[in-house]
């Protein structure tokens, strides 16, 4: 297995927005690691090749941390679908998703920053699951709450591959 890291983020008191949240717990646990009770507490696992993290948005300190593994899989909610909808792909990071300036950006505009500035040659993946409920509850809606076991399963399928 690989060095990876995944980094999820999104905000776990409106609902479906904290999917990400939901599916790192669902990975760690299907690897047998010790999982945070909550999204403020860090994921100290001890894995030796998967490390964790949550974040409420991706930030441009991240590309240094993304230059030291192999791969990475970025974990979000999705928008503008059909609820629990899970999609997995590959990234086509180029320069023209680098913003001039920000506080947060794409998993794609940090690929680039990594790359650029740290030489980071990891394999990025993005699964994101639908969502459909984003009131102010840290329960997720039904369909999105079935669909973390089989977005958990597609990431552990994609980082223990050679």
């Amino acid at each position: 297995m690989k060095k990876t890291i995944l980094i999820g983020w999104g905000n776990p008191d409106r609902q479906d927005d904290g999917v990400a949240w939901h599916v790192l717990r669902a990975v760690a646990v299907r690897l047998g690691l010790p999982v945070p009770d909550s999204y403020e507490a860090p994921f100290e696992c001890g894995h030796v090749q998967v490390e964790f993290l949550f974040l409420l948005q991706l930030t441009p300190e991240l590309a240094e941390d993304i230059a030291r593994y192999e791969r990475v899989v970025f974990v979000d909610a999705a928008v503008g679908g059909t609820s629990g909808e899970i999609t997995l792909g590959g990234m086509a990071a180029s320069q023209t998703h680098l913003p001039v300036l920000s506080h947060h950006l794409s998993p794609e505009a940090l690929m680039v920053m990594a790359r650029s500035l740290y030489g980071a040659q990891a394999e990025a993946l993005l699964l994101t699951v639908t969502g459909t409920e984003f009131q102010f509850s840290r329960e997720l809606s039904a369909m999105v709450q079935a669909a973390v076991p089989a977005a958990a399963e597609k990431i552990l399928a994609w980082i223990q591959r050679d």
